[in-house]
């Protein structure tokens, strides 16, 4: 597995180096210190997995994570490790399409697992993200409850949405469901119309807020 490491504090690179080395035992990481060096490197290199810090100090996450996203492989897939927690942030970089958020002050089994939970297919949220589907107020509520009326998924779409929410891939939402690729690749994009959203992860949380999960 081809891994792309970019933090701007080696220590941290290091340490994630010997993490990442417990679970997967044929990577091949490739590190980067900013994200001029992320984006050159996904540019030039095709990455299974890109674990990328936001405060890097040569741009702003919103424009640096965007053109690594924008150069990166269709199937590479991103976990943001942050010491950031704040919800603004988290929201914005799932709206990307990122496959996991892991907050720097993790417990190293929190991480490991939500790794494991990553490279696996799934999308880890962290508990704050979790926590604010309970905690809106009152106009997001009713805004929800529309939402719900209008989404109206077949029977079909709810299988592909439960699916997701497991971290299955689309051969693997094929063979549970007894289809083709491209019947789910049909049934996925109606789903993402249906819900208002543009990828996968966006279509767990927003199913999560409407309660269909």
């Amino acid at each position: 597995m081809k891994i792309l490491i970019a933090d701007d504090h080696q220590l941290f690179r290091d340490g994630l180096n010997i993490q990442l080395s417990t679970l997967i035992s044929d990577s091949k990481v490739t590190e980067a210190e900013n994200f001029t060096d992320a984006i050159k490197a996904v540019s030039k290199e095709k990455f299974d997995l890109i674990i990328i810090d936001l405060g890097m100090p040569d741009m702003e996450w919103q424009e640096g994570l965007g053109k690594v996203i924008e150069k990166k492989a269709d199937e590479t897939r991103i976990i943001v490790l942050s010491a950031s927690e704040d919800f603004s942030d988290i929201r914005g970089t799932l709206d990307l399409g990122i496959a996991g958020y892991i907050p720097k002050r993790s417990e190293t089994k929190t991480l490991l697992n939500a790794l494991k939970l990553v490279i696996d297919g799934g999308t880890y949220l962290p508990p704050a993200m979790l926590q604010t589907k309970n905690s809106g107020c009152q106009e997001t509520k009713k805004s929800i409850k529309t939402s719900i009326e209008k989404a109206k998924l077949t029977p079909r779409q709810n299988q592909v949405l439960q699916l997701l929410s497991e971290g299955l891939a689309n051969k693997q939402i094929a063979y549970e469901m007894g289809v083709s690729e491209a019947t789910v690749k049909l049934h996925i994009n109606a789903l993402l119309k249906a819900l208002k959203v543009t990828n996968r992860t966006q279509a767990v949380i927003t199913a999560q807020k409407m309660g269909l999960l």
